[in-house]
């Protein structure tokens, strides 16, 4: 099992928390290094403030070198999610192990001002918290939506590292035997939504074993690649209801094709399924169910979660 060891690794998940309407009214307490936060205990269905000195915990050097189990989410200045653990992870929390505080004003001072069972919100200024916490600048779209970034915390408990092995162990297996039956499922309403979209758009498709559909739009005359191979492809990826979320004409291809290899895992299984399908040359539709695309996770802010896709695709090369 990978537990994370730094709290830097955070930035790249966050999660759905009920507190985040604590984020709103109220007035933040501060650190010396310049923290905004707000910490609570939590007492069954409500919160209530709990008194954290601006000094920090002091009872968190016992925790040094354990575990921490915690929910995460990430906001702009504007309240938009940047990040959600609990999606992302499909409700397993995140782990990371407790080190002493060496920086102040960042991602681990914050957590470290947390006992188990508190969830907190907390506010940083943009510009620091890049800097000493992701050791980067800031993107463009984050100084656009102000000066700060609001971070809601749920730590859960602290563990030994032993236990939280076994805990997030369990959870996986129990989440994978979720996700397949889901995943069942789900493929009996896409294969539904596919047809009815093949009806209404008048294809004339052919179904793949896998449940992916597709049509050769203009064939190609070279040979087909095969497992292990090399293939390079232009393509636009479409919802269902025409929305572009993704193009080879894009950056960061600008026009050109993209390379991956055929049956390892590179892409989504949608198209390891249906790429070697097609001659080199050839220009095709394919329309993939959800569990063979992004699944219940979903795809950032453009793919929502059980969406079956279109892929308009040319296999430009075969290597």
């Amino acid at each position: 099992m990978h537990l994370h060891r730094n709290i830097l690794s955070l930035a790249v998940a966050a999660s759905v928390l009920s507190l985040a309407s604590c984020n709103k009214g109220g007035d933040f307490a501060k650190t010396k290094s310049g923290i905004e936060y707000k910490v609570f205990k939590n007492e069954g269905k409500s919160y209530s403030p709990r008194e954290v000195s601006a000094e920090g915990d002091a009872t968190y050097k016992s925790r040094v070198g354990k575990i921490l189990a915690l929910d995460v989410e990430y906001r702009t200045a504007k309240d938009s999610i940047l990040f959600n653990s609990r999606k992302q992870q499909m409700g397993i929390p995140m782990r990371i192990e407790l080190q002493e505080v060496k920086i102040k004003g960042g991602l681990e001072e914050a957590i470290a001002l947390l006992q188990p069972g508190d969830s907190a919100v907390f506010r940083f200024n943009v510009d620091t918290i890049f800097a000493k916490s992701f050791r980067q600048p800031v993107p463009p779209f984050m100084k656009k939506a102000g000066n700060t970034m609001t971070m809601l915390v749920k730590a859960q408990k602290v563990q030994t590292r032993e236990e939280a092995m076994a805990d997030q162990q369990q959870a996986m297996v129990k989440q994978q035997q979720t996700m397949v039956a889901h995943a069942a499922e789900q493929s009996k309403k896409d294969d539904a939504i596919l047809q009815e979209y093949v009806k209404k758009n008048n294809l004339n498709v052919q179904k793949d074993t896998s449940g992916v559909y597709y049509v050769v739009t203009s064939p190609g005359t070279g040979p087909k690649p095969k497992t292990g191979q090399t293939v390079s492809v232009k393509y636009k990826g479409t919802l269902l209801d025409g929305k572009v979320f993704d193009s080879s004409e894009k950056a960061p291809q600008n026009g050109k094709p993209i390379d991956f290899a055929i049956g390892v895992g590179q892409v989504i299984p949608g198209w390891d399924r249906a790429i070697p399908l097609l001659n080199k040359g050839s220009k095709a539709t394919l329309l993939i169910p959800s569990p063979l695309a992004y699944g219940q996770r979903g795809a950032g802010t453009d793919i929502p979660a059980d969406a079956p896709l279109r892929f308009d695709v040319e296999l430009v090369d075969v290597k």
